[in-house]
């Protein structure tokens, strides 16, 4: 009877746990499953162990590779110049702008133009906009458009994008929100030019003409975000 109720209470918790993986965004589900399945691993491995069925080097070699994936992150923490051989591989791929809402985070790929997009609050909080479909487009769209004006145009300018000639989502509408009237730091200025501490005034010269000529609204860009990249030009240069 013991074991029976054990067995009922790890199924329950394997079942709650799948359910919260199920629901995070879908580019953290992954890592959420690895772990799982690593912690069924574990709790086989140890009542295998408990019931004699398993030897305690077996267990033992279980649980040094649990601990080995699960402390990773903290391997990298240690080491920066991993951490930081890293980061030059990423900035190698290409240089980024990032622009920044009460509800969104957006990068542009100064090479491409794409643009990426990572959802900041409300009910898809934690999502990338590329894994979103259509209907979680709109319902995100429509909260942008009542809780805040400069969230609201940063999606559409990814919509616009996205969704080349739809003017489905209501592009056309006046977002209800109120928009941010805060001055922009150098350090955000700087992310929206995507250049680093210490950028001259030939390179933040450079950035922004090479960025507005990609999205000024005359080029069938996006005005917000051409207004972002003056505005930050504007403050890095005084």
């Amino acid at each position: 009877m013991a074991r029976l109720i054990l067995l009922v209470a790890v199924i329950a918790v394997i079942y709650i746990l799948l359910r919260r993986a199920q629901a995070m965004p879908p580019h953290k589900r992954r890592s959420e499953y690895i772990k799982l399945g690593l912690g069924i691993v574990l709790v086989a491995t140890v009542i295998l162990a408990v019931t004699g069925r398993m030897n305690w080097l077996g267990a033992a070699f279980t649980g040094l590779l649990v601990a080995a994936r699960q402390g990773l992150p903290i391997v990298m923490r240690l080491f920066p110049m991993l951490a930081n051989l890293r980061g030059k591989n990423a900035a190698a791929a290409g240089q980024n702008s990032t622009v920044e809402s009460a509800l969104l985070r957006m990068q542009l790929d100064h090479d491409s133009g794409d643009l990426q997009g990572e959802v900041l609050k409300g009910a898809f909080q934690g999502w990338h906009l590329a894994d979103m479909d259509r209907t979680q487009l709109e319902q995100f769209f429509a909260y942008c458009n009542s809780e805040d004006a400069d969230s609201q145009r940063l999606l559409d300018s990814y919509l616009q994008q996205r969704f080349p000639g739809d003017t489905s989502f209501g592009s056309e509408q006046q977002a209800t929100g109120s928009s941010s009237s805060s001055a922009m730091g150098s350090s955000e200025a700087l992310a929206v030019l995507g250049l680093a501490e210490g950028a001259t005034k030939d390179d933040i010269i450079a950035a922004h003409r090479q960025l507005i000529q990609k999205l000024h609204p005359d080029r069938g860009g996006n005005d917000f975000l051409a207004a972002q990249i003056n505005r930050a030009k504007d403050q890095l240069l005084g």
